[in-house]
Parts: C-alpha cells; structure tokens; sequence
C-alpha cells in the first residue's frame, strides 16, 4: 500500500546516498517535491520485463532485486539496488522498454518520480544532466571491475569481496558482539552464487572455508561477518 511520506529512517537513506546528496540544494528540492512513495511485501514484482519506463526510482528501504529468465525458465539474478541508490534513469532518456524484471527483497519502500516530472526537472536544472552522467560513468566503471573480477579472480577472492560489499551497504552490528556485523539482506546461497556466477556448491565450499578461519559465521538467518580485516586480506592476497 502507498503511503504518503517517508519515514525518518527512509528519508535519511535517500538523503545520505552518495550521489543524491551531491546535487545542489534546490535540485534535491525540486526532485523530492515531485517525488511520491510506494511500498512493496517481499517478493512484490514492481517492474516487469517489456514495461514502458513511467518512473524514475530510488531506493528508501530494503532492496530491490534486478533478474533475468534463462532460455530454461529458471530466474537469476542479477543484481541488488540498495537503499539510497536510484535507478531507471536510462529508460528515461531512451524511452525503451524495461530490459528486467525488478522484484521487492523483503520489505521495500521506493521514492518514485514520474518520467513527465523528469522530464520537467531536467529542464530547470542543467545540472541534472552532469549529474546524471557522473552516475552512469560510475556504473560502468562497476561494470568493468565486476567483468575483470569474473575473469580474473578466483571465486573466493569475488566472494570476500562481495561480502565486503554487503557488509558496507547492509552491515548491522551484533548486539552481543560489538565487533561483529550481521549482513542485513538475506540472501539464500543459490542467490549469492548467482551473483558470483558460480554454482551454489562451490559457494557453499567457500563460505565453510572462511568459517573455519573464523572470518564469518554461518547461520540460518544469514551471514555475520566476524573479521572484516581478514575478508580484506582474502580478497588482496587472491587478486
């Protein structure tokens, strides 16, 4: 159900992203003005492959799961949009179709903004189009270390990094341990291995290894990343 306002702990999200709060004062205005929110249950389905783009979106609460469907049938994922990440812009400018399904993991608030206010903002703000360039250089310098990884690294080298990177953007620290971070986003392995592209097996080898090594803990409701600075030393000594 649609509610009408973010919540404190939502807005703080959207305005600590990492690209949205470099915008001028007066943009950040202009967009969170026209903007309106959406909220998703677990597995909602938000945009389906072959839509027309109406909306350009951001992440305010948990996370939004980017897939593709195998010539088999079989659903994979691609990637996570995390909380203070905007995404759609594309299809904004080209007008395609949507090239993904995109589905709510766990419960999921979205800031949206219609294309025909996009459209509107990029007219009053010049600044938007730098801005907007910026966001797609640095995707695609993402897109570039994630192809070099895969065909550089091996898989326990990616997959320390790809903790690292979970840690940081879905990191909640262990009550009974201060030192120890919960990885926020719980994802089965077959959908981390996804992510890896490796098989579910092969992950599940890896994860016990860094167990055994006291790096993380495994369990039933996820990962807890016990010794950041060995995931660290994992993914450089690998490289």
């Amino acid at each position: 159900m649609d509610e009408p306002i973010l919540t404190m702990e939502e807005r703080e999200a959207i305005n600590s992203g990492r690209w949205f709060s470099s915008l001028s004062p007066s943009l950040r205005h202009d967009i969170l003005r026209c903007a309106y929110v959406k909220r998703f249950k677990d597995s909602d389905l938000i945009v389906a492959r072959g839509e027309p783009p109406t909306e350009w979106t951001a992440v305010a609460k948990g996370a939004v799961r980017v897939s593709s469907t195998s010539l088999s049938g079989k659903q994979i994922t691609l990637t996570y949009v995390e909380p203070g990440v905007w995404f759609g812009d594309v299809a904004m400018f080209d007008g395609d179709r949507r090239t993904h399904d995109a589905y709510a993991h766990g419960a999921t608030t979205l800031l949206c903004v219609a294309r025909n206010d996009f459209q509107k903002i990029l007219s009053t703000h010049v600044e938007l189009y730098e801005a907007l360039m910026r966001l797609q250089a640095r995707r695609i310098r993402t897109l570039f270390g994630l192809v070099e990884d895969l065909n550089t690294l091996p898989l326990r080298a990616r997959l320390a990094k790809q903790l690292l990177h979970l840690v940081r953007s879905y990191g909640v620290p262990c009550l009974s341990e201060g030192n120890e971070m919960r990885i926020g986003l719980q994802l089965a392995q077959e959908e981390l291995a996804q992510l890896l592209g490796a098989s579910r097996q092969r992950v599940n080898q890896e994860l016990k290894s860094m167990e055994r090594e006291d790096a993380i803990r495994i369990e039933q409701g996820g990962l807890v990343v016990r010794n950041r600075d060995m995931l660290m030393r994992i993914a450089e000594v690998e490289s």
